[in-house]
């Protein structure tokens, strides 16, 4: 288990400790999700209207890094009041659930992995647990159209065929069971654990677990059929100061009554219910042998930001070969602005990754690892009979007409991704010789791609 946290990066399990599913409906599931490779994440809350980090600036002991941003007072006391406040004005009237959906198919992406709640405890959708909701009279937006988002975010995206994946935080730092105001903070200082110890309050961890129990049978119950519960918050677990909340009794009941092969991914807990690991912000150096998925923001948290920059697309497209010859999925974020909008420059390198996808997505979807994996610039994937075969231009690189594929097979025919066109080529020591047509000496081009069939 990888509990560790760094500036509210999590750890990822280790591929050594993966634990098979046995459930058939499950294996295939998670079959059909490793051929998806790119999903959208969004991440999104009142949290937005201030362009902070979500979530951790209420606890202290993350001080040094969640609160920086945090220059208008010294008194966190008076802080976390105005943070929990923030519902009451948020007002995103410019959401546009179909155009997300719409843009998202454009793009390529092939699953939504989207936020329900984040470790504030807000919900995004109309909970009959907590007043702390988006469609809280409290909360302006609860006279919109739109205003379960949830309910309209999830059936917008499987209006274009794209699955559902739902984010949920298991701890909840607005919940009474989790934090609990009537117990004084040890140090007056907030944690990230229950502010009691559990086995000296067994009843009150007791309600946080009925509590959890109810709000993941709402959602996977009345939000039409989801593909994964995605859990976070990996310190929530029997290991840890005996935080359990009994993931597998809850899982298993939905699985049997609701979502038959639903995948479960209870990231950095390990064991039988957590079906792929999730690297957050980063990616393996070497390719992962069994299911994995790496969350990765746009720009530079996962949280909006007034003055955020964004990836390029030349990137994001390596970014995303990179995983994907590594046998991964990348879970790409996105945070909409407070209005409700996905922000300009983001939805113009979407628009970059999508045009990619159409001419070079065939070495993508689908596919497996294959070796060499990642050589020089050169990443492989295979699929059947093929292998895809992706040159990685750097910045400022010029077109090339020629390149060596540094690989021994045997291959019946080469021929150029998106065209189709058959390529001649030849064998060197040094691998598959091909020449390109002349071509404009300027790049304007962040890959070349090839497909290889083989004998």
């Amino acid at each position: 288990m990888a509990d560790n946290i760094k500036n509210g990066v999590h750890g990822c399990s280790a591929a050594d400790d993966y634990i098979q599913p046995t459930d058939p409906l499950v294996v295939e599931k998670l079959e059909s999700f490793r051929d998806r490779k790119i999903g959208l994440m969004i991440h999104w809350a009142p949290v937005t209207q201030l362009g902070i980090t979500e979530s951790w600036p209420q606890v202290d002991t993350e001080a040094e890094w969640s609160q920086k941003d945090i220059d208008w007072t010294n008194d966190m006391d008076s802080f976390r009041r105005e943070y929990r406040d923030l519902h009451k004005t948020f007002n995103p009237i410019r959401f546009e659930p179909k155009k997300w959906a719409s843009l998202a198919k454009e793009c390529g992406f092939q699953y939504l992995l989207f936020t329900t709640k984040h470790h504030d405890g807000f919900c995004m959708w109309d909970t009959e647990t907590t007043d702390y909701k988006i469609t809280s009279k409290n909360c302006p937006f609860h006279k919109h159209s739109y205003k379960d988002i949830v309910k309209h975010l999830f059936n917008a995206f499987r209006d274009e065929g794209i699955p559902i994946h739902a984010y949920f935080s298991k701890p909840d730092w607005d919940s009474p069971y989790y934090w609990n105001k009537e117990i004084p903070w040890p140090d007056n200082k907030t944690d990230r654990n229950p502010n009691y110890k559990i086995s000296e309050h067994p009843e009150l961890w007791e309600q946080f677990v009925q509590f959890t129990h109810t709000q993941i049978r709402e959602l996977l119950m009345g939000y039409g059929d989801i593909e994964c519960l995605w859990l976070d918050g990996g310190w929530v677990n029997p290991s840890n100061l005996g935080q359990d909340i009994r993931i597998g009794e809850i899982v298993n009941e939905i699985r049997k009554v609701h979502q038959p092969g639903l995948i479960c991914a209870d990231r950095t807990v390990g064991g039988a219910y957590e079906n792929f690991i999730t690297p957050e912000q980063s990616r393996p150096e070497a390719p992962i042998f069994v299911p994995w998925e790496s969350c990765i923001t746009l720009g530079r948290s996962f949280t909006f930001r007034y003055d955020d920059t964004y990836k390029t697309p030349r990137e994001v497209i390596h970014l995303l070969i990179d995983i994907v010859a590594k046998g991964g999925n990348l879970a790409l974020n996105i945070t909409p602005q407070p209005d409700g909008r996905l922000p300009h420059q983001g939805i113009q390198v979407l628009k970059e990754l999508g045009k990619f996808l159409t001419t070079y997505g065939e070495g993508i979807y689908g596919t497996r690892v294959c070796e060499p994996y990642i050589i020089n610039q050169y990443a492989f994937t295979k699929k059947e009979n093929c292998y895809f075969v992706y040159y990685l231009y750097k910045e400022g690189e010029r077109i090339k007409h020629s390149f060596t594929i540094p690989i021994q097979c045997d291959v019946t025919d080469i021929r150029e991704m998106g065209t189709g066109e058959s390529l001649g080529f030849s064998r060197s020591d040094a691998g598959l010789e091909i020449q390109l047509k002349e071509r404009s000496d300027i790049n304007t081009q962040y890959v070349e791609g090839f497909t290889l069939y083989l004998k």
